[in-house]
């Protein structure tokens, strides 16, 4: 049940929005193994003048022209091997080059393993989910 919040800085139109939706939540089931059906991705846009709350090297930066994205992947810890993680990071920042004009390369991509006892949906964490199906 992976989360992914994609965040960049410049207006993004609709399609872009969409193709960034559809192609992650593929990427997270083709390279990381996730169930399509509880992959969340939330695609969101922080615009603003010059230096406002987007920095690279310490100076603000004119977001229209040189506009940054930074991508969180949220996973259950221990779910991935390293092999994994390095390809997810490869294959998006490929799709972020596809669907926003090659970002700056201050661009960040994060996996962030989360403790299966620390998440969950639908009310039940990913551990409960796991004892339940041990269960089974």
């Amino acid at each position: 049940m992976p989360f992914i919040r994609i965040t960049a800085g410049k207006p993004m139109a609709a399609q872009q929005k969409q193709l960034l939706g559809q192609r992650t939540t593929l990427l997270m089931a083709s390279v990381l193994g996730k169930r399509q059906e509880v992959t969340s991705v939330l695609v969101e846009e922080v615009i603003g003048p010059l230096g406002d709350g987007w920095f690279i090297g310490g100076q603000g930066i004119d977001l229209q022209r040189n506009a940054p994205v930074h991508c969180d992947i949220y996973i259950t810890a221990g779910s991935n091997t390293e092999v994994d993680k390095a390809r997810m990071i490869a294959a998006m920042r490929g799709l972020l080059h596809e669907a926003l004009d090659d970002p700056p390369t201050a661009s960040h991509i994060i996996i962030h393993e989360v403790p299966a006892t620390d998440w969950g949906y639908d009310g039940q964490t990913q551990a409960a989910r796991r004892l339940t199906a041990q269960k089974l």
